[in-house]
């Protein structure tokens, strides 16, 4: 059974470096604007040199693969050098292929449209790399090195430092200056089209990371918890979990319930408190679930 799951993990970490190299291909190497991380600067040294993606990916990437095997996680590293690997060979397979007529190329007008895409596409590798304990290379082993060497600093704040830095490089690659009445002045658009796409990316990643296992926790303090977790589990079937407690202002012995349910469930919740006296509750929202519980529509 492991084998088997750790196959399918390999192949999902396998198809989402295909995915990515045909992204960078068809939506952002012709719209003049770079991506978030390592391969955001590849992409900008493509552009002002010519040397291809896929070989910058290997230079920088296989090395901090490398590095990650000794120094963060073995399996992640492994999973990481196999999406560089298929990306940048898939990459420059792809260059050596005829793909002008399905690239997306906005000649500098419409940019915001292959942004969204790649940038919607980049979020869903990003996710499913996360979610199988693998990364796309570059930044992401660099800001998870740095976040087990430094555990005190935040693994987003260093993902963002470092994309922050990319898209301020941008600026100076992509922006043309022009002339106008009022003298010389820059165009801001790759930073801005750069952001959006770290943006579209790392939030839709983060949703993929969070599964679709999104409930709510409510904590319900009563007197009442024994036809309370009854209610809930003849109306919403899920369980719940009691404990006893003791107010701190008059000392009265109560009883505390912890139930999940999902999300849609929360107004027939409230429905079953409202029956009830002397209960107070506060509802958490939950980002993911692990074991015993149940998806009821």
């Amino acid at each position: 059974m492991k084998k088997i799951k750790d196959f399918t993990s390999y192949l999902f970490v396998f198809l989402a470096a295909i995915l990515l190299a045909f992204t960078y291909q068809l939506f952002i190497v012709k719209n003049n604007f770079a991506p978030a991380g390592i391969n955001g600067i590849a992409t900008m040294i493509q552009y002002k040199t010519g040397f291809s993606i896929g070989y910058m990916s290997l230079i920088i990437n296989v090395p901090l693969c490398l590095l990650a095997y000794f120094f963060v996680n073995r399996d992640f590293a492994k999973k990481s050098l196999l999406f560089c690997l298929v990306y940048s060979f898939v990459y420059l397979g792809l260059q050596q292929l005829n793909f002008s007529g399905f690239q997306y190329d906005a000649g500098g007008h419409d940019t915001i449209y292959p942004v969204i895409i790649s940038g919607v596409l980049g979020g869903l590798v990003y996710g499913i790399c996360a979610r199988h304990n693998a990364s796309t290379g570059g930044t992401d082993i660099v800001s998870k090195y740095i976040s087990i060497k430094k555990p005190y600093l935040n693994f987003f704040w260093i993902t963002l430092t470092l994309n922050a830095i990319v898209a301020i490089i941008s600026f100076f690659v992509y922006a043309k200056p022009s002339v106008s009445g009022s003298g010389l002045s820059y165009d801001y658009k790759p930073v801005c089209l750069c952001i959006i796409y770290c943006f579209i990316s790392t939030f839709l990643g983060n949703v993929i990371i969070q599964g679709s296992k999104q409930a709510y926790k409510f904590t319900v303090i009563t007197t009442h918890a024994d036809e309370i977790s009854a209610d809930v589990l003849s109306t919403l079937h899920h369980g719940a979990t009691k404990m006893a407690a003791v107010g701190a202002y008059q000392k009265q012995e109560k009883e505390v319930l912890i139930c999940v349910v999902n999300k849609h469930q929360i107004v027939d919740f409230q429905d079953i408190l409202k029956k009830y006296d002397d209960t107070f509750s506060f509802v958490e929202n939950v980002g993911n679930t692990f074991g015993n519980f149940s998806k009821v529509k």
